[in-house]
């Protein structure tokens, strides 16, 4: 092949990878969908649309693996699901899992496929390791760093409420070993929440900020009025007791948290 005749499939590869695609991937093909028969640039467009149908019956989604038919975006030829259109020879997809059925021009990604998932993941494998308890990949900084959950990534996020093992938004770890969803979190921390919505636990590392509260109260003495105590539970540690009310915060006087919340005597016994 002439040095010219290269350039020109290399542009023409390069225009179709960029005209084709959705939203959520760059790929040249669309799939038919096995459960209802229609066809959809990828599985994410088709949740979307039959989630959003009027008849609540009608409401479903696609399992990727049981996709067989895909069809060419270039020369539009139905075929069964490989990397190659059999007809014009193009990539339909820089990266494509065979498993998985999935397809995606972006490699920056770092795409690969986890055999103990059952689906692709993205960032890279070397960057990764497969948690079994926790039922899903982690970042490699987590390992023997995490508390496990018996399938933790097998849930919904708490705030948003969506399915977190497959979901293509990234994930975070909590203190206490529930998942949710980074940007989920980060709105919780933009309104100065920082418990786990699940199970009340301090979410992140707060020894600062109760050392920053320690000293508040420290040179803040409550008016003599204001100074008894009150009855608390410790969400961190999960004790109860008597401390001496402050308009800064209630502190646990078995692990210093202030992650606490005041309860009626009778909640004592």
């Amino acid at each position: 092949m002439g040095e010219e005749a290269l350039v020109m499939q290399t542009k023409d590869r390069d225009f179709a990878r960029s005209e084709h695609g959705c939203e959520h991937y760059r790929r040249r093909c669309k799939i038919r969908a096995p459960c209802c028969d229609r066809v959809f640039t990828c599985r994410h467009c088709h949740n979307e649309f039959t989630n959003s149908l009027s008849n609540p019956k009608d409401h479903h989604e696609m399992v990727r693996h049981d996709v067989k038919q895909v069809i060419c975006s270039v020369c539009n030829t139905e075929q069964e699901a490989a990397q190659v259109c059999w007809k014009c020879g193009i990539h339909m997809g820089e990266y494509f899992c065979g498993i998985c059925k999935f397809y995606d021009d972006d490699t920056e990604k770092k795409q690969f496929h986890c055999e103990e998932c059952g689906i692709c993941r993205v960032g890279g494998r070397e960057n990764f390791f497969h948690c079994p308890k926790c039922g899903s990949c982690y970042m490699m900084s987590l390992r023997d760093n995490h508390v496990c959950v018996e399938n933790s990534m097998k849930s919904h996020c708490p705030v948003c409420y969506e399915y977190l093992f497959d979901s293509i938004e990234g994930t975070t770890i909590l203190n206490c070993g529930h998942t949710i969803h980074m940007d989920c979190f980060q709105q919780m921390a933009d309104q100065n929440q920082y418990r786990c919505p699940i199970c009340s636990k301090t979410a992140r590392e707060m020894s600062g900020v109760w050392r920053m509260l320690d000293a508040e109260i420290a040179a803040t003495v409550m008016p003599e009025e204001y100074q008894y105590e009150v009855s608390i539970l410790c969400n961190d540690c999960n004790k109860t007791g008597k401390v001496p009310f402050h308009i800064f915060g209630l502190k646990c006087s078995e692990c210093c948290s202030y992650n606490t919340r005041r309860i009626s005597a009778a909640d004592l016994h």
